[in-house]
Order: C-alpha cells, then structure tokens, then sequence
C-alpha cells in the first residue's frame, strides 16, 4: 500500500512529460539552478557589506565631528 510500482512511476513520468514537454524540463531545472546561483551570489554580496561596516569600538577615544579628528579623553 505504501510503495509504487515500476507501472506507477511510469504512469507518473508520461503524465509529467505530457504537462511540461521534452524541452520544458530541462529549460526548468536550468532557471532553477540560475536562481540558486544568484541566491548564493547575494548572501555572499551581503556578508561582506555586513563585514566592511564593522566599527572597532575603542572606549578611550571620542569623535569630535567638526574637527573630525580622533581626540582621546
């Protein structure tokens, strides 16, 4: 009851290729993977503007913004 046969799967696979047609699936699976790759791409993108924004954090120096100048306190 729980398992397909050999029958079913093809059954399933007729009815797919019908739905999509022979050039469809392929033309799927390569869109897919592009978005993949662009996903990829942006977390990457992303880590590193997160990373270049870092601020070290040094609690004896202040920053006077007219002088823009490091002054220690």
């Amino acid at each position: 009851m729980g398992s397909f046969s050999i029958w079913h799967w093809l059954i399933v696979l007729v009815v797919v290729l019908l739905l999509f047609g022979r050039g469809k699936i392929p033309e799927l699976m390569g869109d897919m993977a592009k978005g993949i790759k662009s996903f990829k791409k942006g977390m990457s993108d992303e880590d590193e503007v997160a990373s270049s924004k870092t601020v070290e954090h040094r609690p004896d120096e202040t920053i006077d913004p007219t002088k823009e100048k490091v002054s220690k306190s």
